[in-house]
């Protein structure tokens, strides 16, 4: 604790973050001694989001010295290394808004980033095959936000919630699903729920091309991602469930995925219908976790001649 900002401080005083920052971030120290990061706020916040419980920690608004404040405070004290890393990180963020607002929404994303990273964060990170069905799954999510809007694209993944369907929309799904261009021509079906009938709706099959190779043609997972999160940033709901959302599917910002690149080449539309190769649902009684390939040659009359998105505005 030598060298720690909240060095010789109490809960009578407090120690500016950054003496040139933009915004008015403090180190303190709370109740109980705990430690803890102080954003100062003019006044009260008009609607207060909701704040993550995170274990160790305490996320409020509280008010301190007669002003409003979101706090962050430390109830391990053995752990405040880590935890000033997580602060510096928080005002980071903050310090890059251009107004207060801002400011605040980006500093509470952050520890919403952090709570998720320490709640589900896989140290091993996604596998290949992971990857490659995210980026089809951010491919067609992006194309949806430009067609749709950025909020009805969001509201519509369904995937990282533990859906059957990749996407629900008014009056249709979509499952979409990733391969190689040189594999044997079929996709891999997980459960029979994926291609079961909507109730009440179409139901539409994606199938993506995307290739992997060590090389420094194409695009990181974190370059797609990336891509993908600059759409849903001008609104602040729409962006917490996108993070909530891509953060569910265990993607990682600090897993080291930089060392394999991904090029997105063709995608194709099939229309499950009556007839469409699949296994039908229900299942016979007794059968369970069901997996099986279907052959793309076996799904051609069902593909789509117009394009995706006139059919799914057809639906609404």
């Amino acid at each position: 604790m030598d060298s720690s900002p909240w060095k010789d401080l109490d809960p009578s005083n407090a120690r500016r973050v950054n003496n040139n920052g933009h915004y008015d971030f403090f180190w303190v120290v709370v109740e109980n001694g705990m430690l803890g990061l102080m954003f100062r706020l003019p006044t009260e916040p008009e609607s207060k989001p909701k704040l993550p419980e995170l274990k160790n920690l305490i996320a409020n608004f509280r008010i301190i010295s007669g002003r409003w404040a979101f706090v962050l405070a430390l109830k391990e004290i053995s752990q405040f290394e880590l935890f000033e890393t997580l602060c510096r990180d928080v005002v980071a963020a903050g310090e890059v808004a251009t107004n207060l607002d801002e400011a605040l929404f980006r500093a509470i994303q952050r520890t919403k980033r952090w709570h998720h990273l320490l709640r589900a964060g896989r140290s091993e990170g996604l596998s290949v095959e992971e990857q490659r069905g995210l980026i089809g799954e951010l491919a067609f999510l992006r194309d949806l936000a430009v067609t749709f809007g950025a909020n009805t694209a969001i509201e519509a993944w369904k995937g990282p919630s533990g859906s059957p369907k990749d996407f629900e929309l008014i009056g249709c799904c979509v499952e979409v699903k990733t391969r190689r261009s040189a594999a044997i021509p079929s996709v891999s079906i997980s459960s029979a729920d994926q291609l079961a009938d909507c109730d009440g709706g179409r139901l539409f099959l994606n199938v993506t091309n995307v290739e992997s190779a060590i090389v420094p043609e194409g695009m990181t997972l974190h370059d797609y991602v990336n891509l993908t999160d600059s759409l849903f940033q001008e609104d602040h709901n729409t962006y917490t469930k996108w993070e909530d959302a891509i953060y569910s599917t265990g993607y990682d910002p600090l897993n080291k995925y930089d060392d394999r690149r991904w090029l997105i080449r063709s995608t194709s539309y099939f229309e499950v219908i009556d007839g469409f190769p699949r296994i039908p649902c229900p299942l016979p009684q007794g059968v369970q976790n069901t997996r099986y390939s279907i052959s793309l040659d076996a799904c051609a009359p069902f593909q789509l001649n117009n394009n995706i998105f006139e059919s799914i505005r057809e639906c609404f």
